[in-house]
């Protein structure tokens, strides 16, 4: 696995897979569902890329995953349904905490079970719940990560308690 920065030539690529995961990860959300591929490529297009630094995941020339950042924001993180469970998740999540090594928050669905977990395994802790905006209006859940300081005073981001 390799990761590397989004180029505008991999919208199609990179999007197509996203709207796949979308499709599995968000049964409950009607909206979601609705949506089309060409919908969720003008959003990410217009409205992703030119916010976020965007990291790529590829096995084999293929774009299996991607992480867009806002400064300490985790915007997006997907991975290919059939690349989860394989560290690309983990990798991508270690870019994000290399490019904002002091702390990150995301949001994501309370009902979204398996990225709740993916993201408390990896030492983010809830800070709240609430409802994520319009047109959504879903329930959500926000996290954050902070780096600790080890005995040295440098920062670490081993768990911490353990």
């Amino acid at each position: 696995m390799k990761l590397r920065r989004y180029r505008s030539e991999d919208l199609g690529a990179t999007v197509g897979m996203w709207f796949s995961v979308k499709r599995v990860a968000y049964p409950y959300l009607e909206l979601e569902q609705r949506y089309t591929l060409d919908e969720n490529l003008e959003f990410f297009r217009d409205r992703i890329a030119p916010r976020c630094e965007i990291w790529l995941a590829e096995r084999q020339a293929k774009i299996v995953g991607f992480l867009a950042l806002e400064e300490s924001y985790v915007d997006r993180l997907y991975v290919a349904v059939n690349h989860q469970r394989s560290g690309i998740g983990a990798a991508l999540l270690a870019k994000a905490k290399e490019l904002s090594p002091g702390s990150l928050w995301l949001h994501t669905h309370q009902q979204n079970h398996q990225a709740r977990a993916f993201y408390e395994k990896h030492d983010f802790r809830v800070a709240r719940f609430g409802v994520s905006p319009p047109p959504e209006s879903a329930p959500d859940v926000e996290y954050r990560w902070e780096a600790r300081l080890d005995s040295q005073g440098s920062e670490s981001s081993e768990p911490r308690g353990r």
